[in-house]
C-alpha cells in the first residue's frame, strides 16, 4: 500500500500542531476506513509524527498540547489497530517482553513512543521506564522481568554517551549475550559509527522497522544459549 499522500500528511500535522483533536481524528478514522488502522498507523500517523519530532530537534518551539495530542492519537490508533489483529504472533511473544526508555539526562520522549507504538503492534510486551532512566533501573527491570532486549534512546550526542554506563553494567553483571542491548534517536542516524562507540548491538532507523531489529536481537540472545 502506497504512503499516504503529501497533502494528507501536511493536513494531519496541522491539526496536530494546532491541537484540532477533532479534525486529526477524523483524518485517521477516514484513511483507516479504506483500508485499516494498521494501515493508518503505519502510512499516515507514523510519518507525520516523524516530521513533526524533526521540526522539535531543529528548534521549532514545542507546545505541550502537541505532545500530549501526538500521544493520545497514537495510543488511540494502536488500540484500533491491535483490536484488527488480537492474536500475537506466537514467535514474538515467546520471546518475552523488552524493555525501553530515555538513557540519564534525555527527556526527548516522542521517539521513544514512537518506538513504544510499534512494539507493542508487533506483539511484544513493552516495559517503558519513560525519560531520564538510571541505568540501575534499565538493568534490574530487564533481569526481574527476564527481558532479552534493552531499547534506549537518546536524541544528543552528549546524552547518547552516556548509554556507554549501560553497556558496562551489562558486561560487569556477565549479562552480555542475555541482554542485547539496542539503541536509537536522532543522533544514531546522523552519526551511525556511535552505535558501536556506545556499544550497541543494533540500531533502527525508524520506529517502523525497530520492531524487527528487537526479533533480531533476541533471537541472538537465545541463540547464544542465555536463560531469560
Amino acid at each position: 500500500m502506497e504512503r499516504a499522500s503529501e497533502s494528507l500528511q501536511a493536513a494531519l500535522v496541522g491539526a496536530i500542531e494546532t491541537a484540532h483533536v477533532a479534525a486529526a481524528e477524523a483524518m485517521l478514522d477516514s484513511f483507516a476506513a479504506t483500508s485499516s488502522y494498521q494501515a493508518a498507523l503505519t502510512e499516515l500517523l507514523e510519518p507525520v509524527l516523524l516530521r513533526i519530532g524533526a521540526g522539535w530537534e531543529s528548534g521549532k518551539p514545542t507546545i505541550l498540547a502537541q505532545g500530549y495530542l501526538a500521544a493520545k492519537l497514537t495510543e488511540r490508533v494502536l488500540v484500533r489497530a491491535l483490536a484488527e489483529s488480537p492474536r500475537r504472533a506466537p514467535e514474538v511473544k515467546a520471546l518475552g517482553p523488552v524493555v525501553v526508555g530515555n538513557i540519564e539526562d534525555d527527556f526527548h520522549s516522542l521517539g521513544r513512543r514512537m518506538l513504544t507504538t510499534f512494539l507493542m503492534a508487533a506483539g511484544f510486551e513493552v516495559l517503558d521506564l519513560g525519560n531520564d532512566v538510571p541505568i540501575a533501573t534499565f538493568l534490574q527491570t530487564a533481569v526481574e522481568r527476564h527481558a532479552r532486549v534493552i531499547g534506549v534512546s537518546a536524541m544528543m550526542y552528549t546524552t547518547a554517551g552516556n548509554i556507554r554506563g549501560l553497556r558496562e553494567a551489562i558486561d560487569q553483571a556477565g549479562l552480555r549475550d542475555r541482554l542485547q542491548l539496542a539503541v536509537g534517536g536522532a543522533v544514531f542516524n546522523l552519526r551511525p559509527e556511535l552505535v558501536g562507540e556506545v556499544g550497541g548491538d543494533g540500531s533502527a532507523k525508524s520506529a517502523l522497522v525497530a520492531p524487527a531489529l528487537f526479533v533480531t536481537l533476541a533471537r541472538r540472545s537465545v541463540a547464544a544459549g542465555a536463560a531469560p
